[in-house]
C-alpha cells in the first residue's frame, strides 16, 4: 500500500492487532504511521508495515478538516472509526 494519505482508514492485515481498524496519520518512507484514538493515540501512534495494512476505501473529510484547522484529538478518531465499523463495512 504505497498509497496512503491522511484520514485514510486502513485495517491490520496481520500481527495481533488483525483486523483492527486504524486512521493513517503518515507515511515515513518505512512505515505507516497509524492511530486508533485508543490505545494508538496521536501522542503515541503506531507504525506499521504497508504491507500488513489494507486500505477500507474510506478518507474521513472532517479529519483531514480537523488537521487543517488544529482541533485533531483522539476522540474524533475514535468516534470515526466507530462510525465506521458500524456503517462502513
Amino acid at each position: 500500500m504505497r498509497e496512503t494519505e491522511f484520514g485514510q482508514i486502513v485495517i491490520s492485515k496481520a500481527g495481533h492487532d488483525k483486523g483492527n481498524l486504524y486512521i493513517c496519520l503518515d507515511f515515513d518512507g518505512k512505515y505507516v504511521i497509524l492511530a486508533d484514538g485508543k490505545l494508538k493515540t496521536l501522542a503515541s501512534p503506531k507504525k506499521k508495515n504497508p504491507r500488513h495494512i489494507q486500505a477500507a476505501g474510506f478518507v474521513d473529510e472532517e479529519l483531514v478538516r480537523a488537521k487543517a484547522e488544529g482541533r485533531l484529538n483522539d476522540e474524533m478518531i475514535k468516534r470515526s472509526l466507530k462510525v465506521f465499523a458500524r456503517c462502513g463495512q
